[in-house]
């Protein structure tokens, strides 16, 4: 981690003045597709396939985030009612007959109208997880830039924070539906997330935060790219 906890993404870059990586990593999430759903660790595959995490609050965009990275529309399920996605989503990336990353949709969490039963089991899949995958690569952490970090995405980093703080895993902090504020409601949401993210600094810790809209295609780019770099070792090519 840098001194600074600026952002390492560039802040609503416009899709037309991607770079030819930038449309590569964009081609690469575009290849996205469903490998399966478990209700329970012990139904995912047993993989040595690099895998990033899209975690955060019912309805902070997960899944959009997710289709929007793909450019497919139902990709991964979307609903207006929060709290739908109760099982760990895997979707494939890379050639058909060659993957080379997962994504994983996690369970949305803090939706109050969801049974609690159901909410403790969701948690204790998602927890155990985050703790124990051994292939986890990335932490995508999706905020509502509107709301900020709550309470509840408070906990959520202090329990990634050991595979954070010792630099085995990166985090991303995607503050989505940006589209929603003018930039002087971005530029002070920025700087509260990055105050928040100071929970998990560490000099080992890669750690970044960016702003996302899936509508208006605001740092869809750019993470695509950082997304990709997460699961490329240091010597490797892009994959594709």
């Amino acid at each position: 981690m840098s001194d600074s906890l600026a952002p390492k993404l560039p802040v609503g870059a416009a899709p037309s003045a991607a770079s030819a990586e930038t449309k590569r990593a964009l081609a690469w999430t575009h290849t996205a597709r469903f490998l399966v759903t478990a209700s329970k660790l012990s139904e995912l595959p047993a993989c040595e396939l690099p895998e990033i995490a899209f975690v955060g609050r019912s309805n902070a965009g997960k899944s959009t985030a997710i289709n929007a990275l793909a450019q497919r529309k139902r990709l991964a399920f979307t609903s207006k009612t929060p709290g739908r996605t109760q099982h760990i989503n895997l979707f494939e990336l890379g050639p058909k007959m060659s993957p080379n990353a997962l994504f994983a949709d996690l369970p949305g969490y803090g939706y109050a109208a969801v049974e609690r039963s159901a909410k403790l089991r969701w948690q204790e899949v998602m927890a155990t997880y985050l703790a124990v995958r051994r292939n986890l690569r990335a932490i995508v952490l999706l905020v509502d830039s509107r709301l900020g970090f709550t309470e509840i995405d408070r906990n959520l980093l202090d329990f990634v924070a050991p595979r954070i703080a010792n630099g085995s895993v990166k985090l991303l902090a995607l503050l989505t539906k940006v589209d929603k504020l003018n930039r002087r409601e971005t530029k002070a949401a920025l700087e509260r997330a990055m105050a928040a993210m100071e929970q998990v600094t560490t000099d080992e810790a890669d750690v970044s935060v960016a702003t996302f809209s899936s509508l208006s295609r605001i740092g869809v780019g750019d993470t695509a790219l950082f997304l990709q770099q997460c699961v490329r070792a240091p010597s490797q090519p892009a994959v594709a």
